[in-house]
């Protein structure tokens, strides 16, 4: 039985246990089928052997040693996975711009960060890929046990993860990949090469661009390491059953003809907009990702311009550019609406 069957399921027990609200919605009318649907471990609904199946599901569906489904965010995959390979007094080499988890992971191991500084793109005002030979440089001088890294970056910019990994094997060194924004890449060949198969680990954020619930996430590991004593020591023992029937449905969906068919039209449709909107300039490698800038104009200015005028709001935005982020349920009628825009600009 799949978790939201299990959720489905019509209770004929009388339950004296959490949660306290035994599916009844007497707090907020506006959430009552998510209150149906609030289960925990209990012996009648025993919710984790279906937890268990579905992970064993979807490490087939990525091909990997384990997938484990997240409900704190890609923070807590990249925690655990440090966790899981580094000790006390470890050296682990992260980028001096990366998210504040893989500092805090790091110190939480009771290992030591060595950063390197990552190349910008003046014209853009975004960092651009790891290269190769930086890793390469920080192993032979270092004995270094990890090596984490962000591809795609924030904005869209991809590492080449096959080399690095290479660099790693030859000196022992475990790669965790933070592919936060990634999530999509597994299910189409249009889109950059996922770290899921390469990596030892590789977590990835569903409610990025996959279609996710915030702040649902899937940690996959390529190692003989089992990653859940350390998901254990910080994660909750009253997990989301219905968050975690989401992340089922959702890479059910990715996995699906139709899926994949939303993920191809979505490019479609993005690579239309680059190609119409000739008064705009457009950067990354990442389709899904539209890092824009207008000559004449900032980056600050077109996001004021784009949300005062065009009611659009962007993810992000820098002094040369701006980012609109999209992803499985960014719709045609949206993306008409913005490329009708950029044609003005």
């Amino acid at each position: 039985m799949s978790l939201v069957n299990l959720l489905e399921q019509k209770t004929n027990k009388v339950l004296f246990t959490t949660p306290s609200h035994g599916q009844k919605n007497g707090l907020y009318e506006q959430l009552e089928s998510l209150y149906k649907r609030d289960i925990s471990e209990t012996e009648y609904h025993n919710p984790q052997d279906a937890l268990a199946r579905a992970q064993l599901w979807a490490r087939s569906v990525y091909k990997t040693y384990s997938t484990t489904f997240l409900t704190n965010g890609s923070t807590s995959g990249i925690i655990a996975a440090v966790l899981s390979c580094t000790h006390v007094g470890d050296k682990v080499l992260i980028a001096s711009n990366a998210h504040p988890c893989h500092f805090n992971a790091v110190r939480l191991a009771g290992a030591r960060a060595l950063t390197y500084d990552p190349d910008i793109d003046e014209n853009w005002g975004v960092p651009l890929e790891t290269r190769p030979e930086v890793i390469e440089y920080f192993l032979n001088r270092y004995d270094i046990k990890t090596v984490i890294i962000t591809s795609p970056t924030y904005e869209g910019i991809i590492s080449d993860i096959e080399e690095i990994k290479r660099i790693c094997e030859n000196h022992d060194a475990y790669l965790i990949v933070d592919e936060a924004h990634g999530a999509l890449y597994p299910f189409s060949d249009r889109l950059p090469l996922s770290a899921v198969n390469v990596a030892d680990f590789t977590v990835q954020s569903l409610h990025k661009t996959a279609g996710g619930l915030n702040p649902t996430a899937l940690l996959h590991c390529n190692c003989e390491v089992d990653v859940r004593p350390a998901l254990e020591m910080f994660t909750t023992t009253s997990p989301s059953y219905p968050l975690l029937a989401s992340i089922e449905v959702n890479i059910a969906y990715l996995d699906s003809k139709e899926g994949k068919k939303e993920i191809e039209n979505l490019i479609n449709r993005l690579d239309n907009i680059r190609m119409r909107c000739s008064g705009c300039e457009f950067f990354g490698d990442d389709p899904t990702k539209v890092l824009i800038r207008v000559p004449g104009v900032s980056g600050y200015e077109l996001s004021q311009m784009l949300y005062e005028d065009f009611g659009i709001e962007d993810e992000r935005t820098n002094e040369k550019s701006t980012m609109l982020l999209c992803g499985i349920g960014t719709d045609k009628k949206k993306l008409d609406k913005l490329q009708h825009v950029l044609s003005k600009l």
